[in-house]
């Protein structure tokens, strides 16, 4: 299998309820072929600065914003693959730069090490280490998908996400997924991949069933749920300790 390593695409989301999914995956049947990847739990490593530079800019909504993030799709080993991708999103249009590498040269690399491999995408992910200086793991990124890809367009992508949760801490693709929710139980996210228009058997289902395109970024919610907020708690009970200590100078 050949794998796509540069990516130019709109990408459209919804959130669904299940039996919504359920009507949906009907009538895919008839126009789409299941991934390569198939059903898969993917799990991802989020990079960040230490005052979380990309995640604040995330859920402003500029014009341009950009990622970095590991990916596999599987519990790996050191020597299994993973992808490095550098995701960049500009006027809505995504631009998606990835490599593939064994998951202990990835970590050595995004930790300070040498880049393992020469090219051009190795010198997009290089030179935006160094611009941001203090990137590191932030957030752990796990959910269980169903892909699937038009049987007339390869390039039309349809993917079905469910059990998307985040955390904190052990931060490695070596590990089991597991965390805090990022959608309700229950709701699925459903993510279009088109580098053109979408087709009309699909409009209509849309527009029938009074389906909305919403904006969701999984990191982006996952630092608004729980970083920024563990973030303002700890600021809180720091202010708190403070200020007893002061009572109890005084008292």
């Amino acid at each position: 299998m050949q794998i796509q390593t540069v990516f130019k695409r709109y990408e459209i989301k919804y959130v669904l309820t299940r039996q919504q999914k359920k009507e949906i995956m009907k009538l895919l049947e008839r126009y789409m072929v299941p991934d390569a990847f198939g059903e898969s739990t993917i799990r991802n490593l989020y990079y960040d600065t230490d005052t979380y530079r990309l995640a604040r800019r995330s859920i402003e909504k500029p014009v341009y914003k950009e990622k970095l993030r590991v990916r596999s799709y599987k519990k790996v080993t050191g020597e299994d693959t993973v992808f490095v991708e550098l995701k960049k999103k500009y006027c809505s249009v995504v631009y998606k730069r990835r490599l593939t590498l064994p998951e202990t040269e990835t970590m050595n690399w995004l930790a300070g090490g040498k880049c393992p491999v020469d090219g051009q995408i190795a010198n997009e992910i290089n030179y935006f280490l160094e611009y941001y200086k203090t990137l590191h793991p932030v957030s752990f990124i796990s959910y269980d998908r169903q892909a699937f890809f038009s049987a007339e367009d390869d390039s039309f992508r349809i993917s079905f996400d469910e059990n998307i949760r985040s955390r904190q801490d052990t931060l490695s693709l070596t590990t089991d997924p597991g965390g805090n929710r990022l959608l309700d139980e229950g709701l699925v996210l459903m993510e279009i991949k088109t580098a053109g228009a979408i087709p009309l058997w699909l409009t209509d289902f849309l527009t029938d069933n009074q389906l909305y395109k919403t904006s969701f970024s999984k990191y982006g919610k996952a630092y608004t749920d729980y970083i920024y907020l563990d973030k303002i708690n700890s600021n809180r009970i720091q202010q708190e300790m403070y200020q007893g200590r002061e009572e109890l100078r005084y008292a």
